[in-house]
């Protein structure tokens, strides 16, 4: 089992198509190993019936030669894109007994290439969280644990649950979504590659919105190959979702290997912050220098208005969730509460019921903020710093065709280490809310450990719609960090 269950996504593909191994196989490898990893934490809701039935079906495609682009490749699927007819929670109790009537535009474009469901995994209650701990289902626990203490280590949010399946080798890949750095951040906290594509790149039809016009979905792998792979499959235009943009996808693998020599790769003097462990920089000047020496030319940039990223983006996001979890009333679906006295008790308890203490807080800031008298003060005003934001993007790329900086500012931390307080939680995404901002690509690759043998990653930003440039760059990164380092499987015996 453990040798099928540590291919590669592309090992996978090239092995089931050459029928080394056949997709059942395969299947029952990774179901074995999601029921063996339970103490992590990571999955809501487990699908061996329906993978190995998924999987019977792409063997007997692969036998009369009609196999799809990922053919028998068994995946997880975070539980924030609904599926039809298996539970979809979001990791909420207001949603914990919702079963679609359908299914999202991402997840049948991976049934449609072929791809075999494992299960749905854990994530923060309706993707708003750094950690993994705000889920109505418990945290989830990062496969990896520093040398220097046994304490159990959070594997980043929201989409922790994929985070820790594809590190601790549950699945072959994982999608995530991506609102402020929810794939990036747990990807470089967990030791795998996580790729937030441009905002339209992926539909969102069939994703439960948190802020709809930050949210993207993404592929979170074990390589940078893996993750051109799974974006492909991804990636599509949807008529049922007006921001799907309708541009060509290309073949992301067929490039991945040209190099970087003559690429203009930009380090954004702003993302040096006060106070982050001297790992990180010493790191990101490793990044440079492997770059370099590949024949890439480093730039000086500015983006002077990253400052006011984090608490633009925590203005605008929850406002955009305060309206999108409105319609989460306990009347047409969802957890309803018992013993109400009319319709306004209704709506109160089944929200205080179902919604967790993290979702409160932000619906309560987005309500306040798109509120009569502070709508001008700080919801336009956000808006207005997220174009200069945009802007400051735009005039780097003028000078380069890439940035490289740190994914996150710090390693995993311990489980509870940060709950009480908010502010530091949120400062885990001070590396990656301004791409969401600006609805740019970016890749967090694994690219070194701390002393304490905890994975730190890299990250690689790009212009719209050039994921092709970020996936290249981001193997650069991968082939010159030679990063092969695995979690020991301590939940075995746990």
């Amino acid at each position: 089992m453990s040798e099928l269950t540590d291919l590669t996504l592309a090992e996978a593909r090239d092995a089931v198509r050459a029928k080394k191994v056949s997709s059942v196989e395969l299947t029952r490898a990774f179901t074995g190993a999601v029921e063996a990893a339970r103490p992590l934490n990571a999955f809501v809701t487990e699908t061996p019936e329906r993978a190995l039935e998924m999987a019977k079906a792409s063997d007997a495609r692969i036998a009369k030669g009609e196999g799809g682009l990922l053919e028998g490749l068994p995946l997880a699927i975070k539980d924030l894109f609904c599926t039809k007819g298996v539970r979809t929670t979001a990791g909420s109790n207001i949603l914990s007994n919702f079963v679609p009537p359908y299914e999202s535009t991402v997840s049948q474009n991976l049934w449609d290439a072929g791809a075999v469901m494992l299960g749905k995994t854990n994530m923060d209650e309706f993707a708003m969280g750094s950690s993994n701990e705000t889920s109505h289902f418990g945290p989830v626990f990062n496969p990896w644990r520093s040398r220097s203490s046994n304490a159990k280590l959070v594997p980043g949010g929201s989409s922790g649950g994929s985070a820790a399946a594809v590190s601790g080798s549950l699945c072959l890949a994982a999608t995530g979504t991506d609102t402020g750095g929810s794939i990036r951040q747990p990807a470089a906290l967990s030791g795998i590659v996580g790729l937030k594509p441009t905002y339209g790149r992926c539909s969102r039809y069939g994703i439960v919105a948190f802020a709809s016009s930050l949210d993207q979905a993404g592929p979170m792998t074990r390589t940078v190959r893996d993750a051109a792979i799974l974006m492909r499959a991804m990636a599509s235009v949807d008529p049922r979702d007006s921001t799907s943009v309708d541009v060509p996808v290309p073949d992301y693998e067929a490039g991945l290997d040209a190099g970087v020599k003559g690429l203009r790769v930009g380090i954004p003097k702003e993302y040096r912050i006060d106070g982050a462990p001297p790992e990180i920089d010493a790191l990101w000047a490793e990044g440079v220098a492997w770059l370099k020496a590949q024949g890439a030319e480093i730039v000086d940039v500015s983006l002077p208005h990253t400052k006011y990223a984090l608490p633009t983006y925590y203005i605008v996001a929850p406002a955009e969730a305060s309206s999108n979890l409105a319609r989460y009333d306990g009347v047409r679906f969802g957890r309803r509460a018992q013993g109400v006295r009319d319709i306004v008790d209704l709506y109160e308890k089944s929200r205080a019921e179902g919604f967790g203490r993290e979702v409160q807080r932000r619906i309560m800031i987005g309500t306040y903020v798109l509120s009569s008298g502070y709508y001008d003060a700080y919801y336009i005003r956000a808006q207005k710093l997220r174009s200069l934001i945009a802007r400051d993007f735009d005039e780097a790329y003028k000078k380069c065709d890439v940035l490289l900086a740190p994914a996150t500012p710090c390693p995993a931390f311990a489980v509870g280490e940060k709950t009480a307080d908010p502010v530091s939680m949120y400062l885990n995404d001070v590396f990656t809310v301004p791409v969401n901002l600006a609805g740019l690509p970016a890749i967090a690759v694994p690219a070194g450990l701390t002393k304490d043998g905890l994975p730190l990653g890299l990250q690689i930003i790009g212009k719209a719609f050039d994921e092709a440039t970020v996936l290249r760059a981001g193997r650069a990164i991968e082939v010159a960090a030679d990063f092969n380092a695995k979690p020991e499987r301590w939940w075995r015996a746990a």
